[in-house]
């Protein structure tokens, strides 16, 4: 008994540590990582293999206050879901009380299922709500038209629909209190030679729906991508140009 609540303190001790460290990256497993981007705030990154794109990362994002956590966006699998929903819970000891998709593609909202199996709320718009049935997909529980905000904890999450881009039904979720604006994968990492998959999206609507966003919100600090490095307001300006490609 002694030596198990050694290790739980040690566990506890480290893990503060990387909370304190700026820009301390967690390695879970092979294939899922967390990356800290604010006192509050850390990148989920999983990689996955697709048959069109080889081996990919896909970024989501968890916001942690008072022993709590909120999700943004899942991994590509119910088995990753698990393994990173496991090392919130179990290892960093917070309770998950929510999760947003931003949209209703895999690498926002494929391990749905395993989300719904924890009994954690999970939120999204009502178009993304539309196309799961539609598709025969996991849906999740609670939906919104045009725009929500969500509280947790001492934050507000707002949740905002702009148009069509990536996909019809694509949201951006900003969090004033961080100046982090979640853009998922209607935004690309400057390093992106062009926007990726397209097909269920908008190419017309695309940079109208973006010069909204970076419109709305002038305070961001910190974009997170669907893929790739996070960074500041030019991931939006870059990815408006590659829509003129």
């Amino acid at each position: 008994m002694k030596k198990r609540i050694v290790l739980t303190l040690l566990a506890g001790i480290v893990f503060t540590g990387l909370l304190n460290a700026q820009n301390s990256i967690i390695n879970i497993s092979s294939n899922l990582r967390l990356i800290r981007i604010s006192g509050h705030a850390f990148i989920h990154e999983s990689f996955s293999h697709t048959e069109t794109w080889g081996r990919i990362g896909s970024n989501g994002m968890l916001l942690v206050e008072n022993g709590k956590a909120f999700l943004f966006d899942t991994p590509m699998t119910d088995s990753v879901t698990r393994q990173l929903l496991t090392y919130i819970q179990d290892s960093m000891k917070l309770t998950i009380t929510g999760f947003i998709t931003a949209d209703w593609h895999g690498d926002s909202m494929g391990g749905l299922q395993a989300v719904k199996d924890k009994g954690i709320p999970s939120y999204a718009s009502e178009m993304t709500r539309k196309i799961a049935k539609e598709k025969g997909l996991p849906v999740p529980d609670h939906g919104f038209t045009d725009s929500a905000t969500i509280s947790f904890g001492s934050y507000h999450l707002v949740c905002r629909y702009f148009g069509p881009a990536h996909t019809m039904d694509h949201i951006v979720v900003w969090i004033p209190e961080e100046k982090i604006l979640f853009a998922d994968c209607m935004v690309k990492e400057t390093a992106s030679k062009d926007l990726g998959y397209t097909d269920d999206g908008d190419l017309k609507a695309y940079a109208s729906t973006l010069q909204k966003v970076k419109a709305a919100f002038p305070l961001a600090k910190i974009v997170v991508p669907g893929h790739g490095k996070h960074g500041g307001m030019e991931l939006i300006d870059h990815t408006i140009a590659l829509t003129k490609r």
